[in-house]
């Protein structure tokens, strides 16, 4: 894939700053476009921040993960807050 469907460069072309700036900015525009955009435009957007993310992952496997970001430390967090019980539903 040399350009994705919006007709910009590959995520696997960038170099590393530019696919940070084209992360950070596309997270940023993705609600609004979730809300107000065509379904067209909606479509474009998720391939393409599928497309950087996937790159991102591809090139650092081995990120760091803060354990709260984790669904056990999700539920431990939850948990913890709310004193519910493991046994119980949510």
């Amino acid at each position: 894939m040399t350009e994705h469907d919006g007709g910009g460069p590959s995520a696997r072309k960038l170099e590393e700053g530019r696919l940070l700036k084209e992360l950070e900015a596309i997270h940023r525009t993705r609600h609004e476009t979730l809300l107000h955009g065509s379904d067209d435009a909606l479509v474009t957007h998720t391939k393409r921040m599928n497309e950087l993310e996937h790159e991102y992952v591809r090139r650092h496997p081995q990120r760091a993960q803060t354990a709260s970001r984790t669904r056990s430390g999700a539920r431990a967090r939850t948990n913890g807050e709310h004193g519910e019980h493991k046994d119980r539903p949510m």
